[in-house]
């Protein structure tokens, strides 16, 4: 099991539930078929739009049921979420700790609803293009943390860093990840 690859979205069909007590996500009958979809091991399931529940690492799954690693990385009290969004990514893994990048993020709402949020993006050489010339340029295509935020001034700040550069795709079942 590599530490990334380089799918911004795997998978992302239906709706899910998590049980955080046991540590399984469960796909929507009749709509969730995991063991066709592409995961594997080691790939990232973020729940909520922009992680608004949290993400964690899949470690094993059946056509219905998703084992994740730990719930380190949710949202603190939750003990099950439901009819929730979901996004199967192979980002990196080692970032899923990283208190910088902590959930919850507003990452696949983009800018339409608000310039301030922070994640990590699968970013393509198209979204580095059309990114060139904003506030939100980044150096390189590939795994990017982003953090933004307002200063004391009222300003909007952009902090980039390329975490793993390289080529993204972004062509799976899942549109783009609405960054740029």
């Amino acid at each position: 099991m590599s530490l990334w690859g380089n799918n911004d979205s795997v998978y992302s069909d239906g709706t899910i539930a998590v049980n955080l007590d046991t540590n399984t996500v469960t796909g929507a009958v009749g709509v969730v078929t995991f063991t066709t979809a592409g995961i594997k091991t080691g790939d990232v399931i973020t729940v909520g739009t922009g992680a608004t529940y949290g993400y964690a690492v899949i470690t094993g799954f059946t056509s219905t049921t998703i084992s994740i690693a730990n719930t380190a990385n949710f949202v603190s009290g939750l003990t099950t979420v439901a009819g929730a969004t979901y996004n199967i990514s192979e980002e990196p893994v080692y970032t899923l700790g990283d208190s910088i990048y902590r959930a919850p993020e507003s990452k696949t709402t983009g800018f339409s609803t608000s310039p301030v949020f922070t994640g990590v993006f699968g970013v393509d050489q198209v979204e580095v293009g059309v990114a060139a010339t904003t506030a939100y340029a980044v150096a390189h295509s590939g795994w990017v943390g982003i953090m933004t935020y307002v200063d004391t001034h009222g300003n909007l700040r952009v902090k980039s860093e390329v975490l793993v550069a390289g080529g993204i795709s972004t062509t799976t079942d899942a549109p783009d990840d609405g960054l740029f």
